[in-house]
């Protein structure tokens, strides 16, 4: 079994980057295919999903056009803090536009929850939620997500954009921290 360390504490393989690919190239044709004809913007969410929405914007087939904004709940831990800070706010003009939220990862909902809210208030033409993993068990959330990469159980993963204290957000899999802290 693939092993990596990070922060001092092991993670195991949970997905490769092969069926990581697999999943996205699907993705971004039920997107292509949902958005044919119109121009979305994807609003990406800094700084986990920026590998997602770079890989899932390339398997988009149509033209598209790209904003990010970067919010606050975790910090350094693997768990939310509770509070959701916007460190950087989108710069879009989403009046009557189709806008698609790329994520990294959604887990209590409590960020995703909040950036629905903000972006709705901005008058969107629709609104689609598209996220690389998903706590389903965990979420708290009364609207649907749209688009999803994987569901996973109530695990904290690293790689592909996801971090621990800002590392391996560059690895190709992803991780899931080891029951087993031995080397």
């Amino acid at each position: 079994m693939k092993r990596i360390n990070v922060n001092g504490e092991w993670f195991d393989l949970l997905m490769s980057d092969e069926q990581i690919r697999e999943r996205i190239v699907s993705l971004g044709r039920e997107i292509s295919k949902d958005y044919e004809g119109t121009t979305p913007i994807f609003m990406g969410v800094l700084n986990g999903a920026y590998i997602f929405m770079a890989d899932l914007m390339r398997e988009f087939d149509g033209e598209c056009e790209m904003d990010f904004m970067k919010l606050s709940s975790y910090g350094d831990r693997k768990i939310s803090s509770g509070n959701v800070n916007i460190l950087k706010d989108f710069s879009a003009h989403l009046d009557g536009r189709d806008v698609i939220v790329v994520e990294d990862i959604i887990d209590s909902g409590l960020s995703m929850t909040f950036i629905r809210n903000l972006i709705l208030s901005h008058n969107p033409k629709s609104l689609k939620i598209a996220t690389f993993l998903y706590k389903k068990e965990v979420s708290n959330l009364d609207f649907p997500i749209d688009y999803v990469g994987f569901e996973i159980p109530k695990w904290f993963v690293i790689g592909y954009g996801l971090d621990y204290a800002q590392k391996a957000r560059n690895l190709k899999d992803v991780y899931i921290i080891s029951q087993n802290q031995n080397p």
